[in-house]
């Protein structure tokens, strides 16, 4: 169970007797729970204190987006996001969701998550023929809250019967009790971002640490299912590549190379909001200070050569663990492609090495 502690708890109206509803009174009996109906204002909270105002609610509206990365001018993985919750119970100084949840913040877990399910059914029979990677952990960790959301015991069945798609579960937990309750199915994947220690001990409080996640990602294939892992964000540390090779071994050391679906390389990106957001918390000062230049999608990151430097010495280090392993960028233009892999793959080719083909 996550050390996540709400203050309070807000159910909509109609939603009291949802499953996720019975699971959050049954796990926390002490705390205040109010009904209400929509809209539900909790702006004055603040993001940090936001968070522990956690908020049972119906999803209006479509669940299934297009990843943001499918940015004009950077090379995509037509990867697709299903949201059946916004926030997070950890509270990364460079996470985005400080800028796109400043003006509503809480913790929220839709109660409606049939519907969501209908929804991605309805895409998946639409095209038999086409291969689709769906994510959840866009908005929200896809495992940290799984004893209270139980959205494994839901998703892991539903994408076992749809073979042209693969399901991401993307997490920075060690929460995998509640998937290690299924037999393995090959289009599910567990995928952990990894980091330098000392940037998840400095940048991700909450989180599981390096070592914590690397025994669930083995525990996860020990069962039988396939992980993947993110390199991102990179951090241009002044030590970087001392730090990401330490990083290197431990993985190399742990997990099963042959077992691993994919992983992904993305430097740190900073919008000029989430620069604000971050200044006005008192956040990620040390993220903040380096060279940092603007992208074709406006955001900030390093330097073009360090990115390049960073990618080609990671990529070649993954290259020697096992050349097999699909590799992608994450967030980069043509170019940055082109002086890393030698190529520019289409998105239906990203995709497809990713993902393969129907069978």
């Amino acid at each position: 169970m996550t050390s996540y502690r709400p203050d309070k708890i807000w159910i909509e109206r109609g939603s009291e007797r949802s499953r996720i509803a019975e699971n959050v009174r049954r796990a926390y009996q002490d705390v205040p729970v109010q009904s209400y109906d929509p809209p539900l204002k909790l702006e004055h909270f603040g993001f940090a204190a936001g968070k522990r105002q956690l908020v049972l609610m119906r999803h209006r509206g479509s669940f299934l987006h297009h990843c943001p990365a499918g940015t004009p001018g950077l090379v995509c993985c037509n990867y697709l996001v299903v949201n059946l919750g916004a926030n997070c119970p950890f509270d990364c100084s460079y996470c985005f969701l400080q800028e796109y949840l400043a003006h509503s913040p809480g913790l929220r877990l839709f109660t409606n998550v049939e519907e969501a399910l209908a929804e991605v059914d309805d895409v998946l029979r639409r095209h038999p023929n086409r291969r689709f990677r769906i994510g959840t952990g866009e908005l929200i960790d896809s495992l940290a809250l799984d004893a209270l959301t139980e959205h494994t015991r839901i998703l892991v069945p539903f994408f076992a019967e749809r073979p042209n798609a693969v399901l991401e579960l993307k997490t920075k937990s060690a929460a995998v009790e509640g998937l290690l309750a299924f037999a393995p199915v090959e289009n599910v994947v567990v995928a952990w971002s990894l980091n330098a220690p000392s940037v998840i001990r400095d940048e991700e409080p909450g989180t599981a640490s390096l070592d914590e996640r690397l025994a669930a990602a083995e525990r996860v294939q020990q069962a039988g299912f396939r992980v993947a892992f993110h390199f991102d964000p990179l951090i241009a540390l002044p030590q970087w590549e001392e730090e990401y090779a330490a990083v290197l071994c431990r993985l190399v050391e742990r997990v099963n190379p042959s077992r691993v679906a994919w992983v992904s390389l993305g430097h740190l990106r900073l919008s000029p909001g989430l620069k604000r957001a971050m200044k006005e918390r008192s956040r990620g000062w040390t993220l903040l200070t380096g060279e940092l230049v603007a992208g074709p999608d406006g955001k900030h990151r390093a330097w073009r050569g360090l990115r390049l430097t960073m990618y080609r010495t990671l990529l070649e280090w993954l290259r020697r663990w096992d050349p097999a392993i699909p590799r992608y960028i994450c967030m980069e233009p043509a170019g940055v492609w082109e002086k890393t892999f030698g190529e520019v793959p289409t998105d239906q080719e990203v995709a497809a090495r990713l993902v393969g083909t129907p069978k």
